[in-house]
């Protein structure tokens, strides 16, 4: 996968979290109905470690649901359970990883659609550290920048 930040996308680094942003023309319902379907992950994941929806609800709707993924990185196959720790409709999803790092989707309203932010955050993480030294936050700017794009381009397809 390229580093590149995907045009129409701004990213954001700092000590604990990067985050990308751009605008999707779909309300913010509309996204947000998307992104709480673990079934759309694959297609949404910005660097293709998402392969597929394994366990949980077809639709994530409350703090707490826990969700299983199929993933695989560095062509080794894996499996991630998720847990929904932030659900504010037309607004905000997040969810937690095994090590404690957040990712978070927000959502604003404003002309022309949603402004839409995806942020990897490791200041939840068990062992920060550690996701320090093999590079994150900074190690996710690209493919939080390309799951943004990637939404954009789902609502932009029709």
């Amino acid at each position: 996968m390229s580093d590149a930040v995907p045009e129409g996308i701004t990213t954001n680094l700092d000590h604990d979290t990067v985050s990308a942003t751009g605008i999707v023309a779909a309300t913010a319902s509309d996204v947000l109905e998307y992104l709480r379907r673990p079934a759309n992950h694959a297609e949404i994941s910005g660097d293709g470690t998402v392969r597929g929806r394994r366990f949980g609800p077809d639709r994530l709707d409350a703090v707490g649901e826990r969700f299983g993924m199929q993933m695989k990185m560095y062509g080794v196959p894996y499996r991630m359970t998720c847990k929904v720790v932030e659900l504010d409709e037309g607004r905000a999803i997040a969810w937690r990883h095994p090590f404690g790092h957040t990712w978070r989707w927000q959502l604003e309203p404003v002309d022309g659609g949603t402004r839409v932010t995806e942020t990897f955050d490791l200041s939840t993480a068990r062992v920060p550290a550690a996701l320090r030294l093999v590079g994150y936050p900074k190690g996710h700017q690209a493919n939080v920048a390309r799951s943004v794009a990637n939404v954009r381009d789902h609502f932009a397809a029709g």
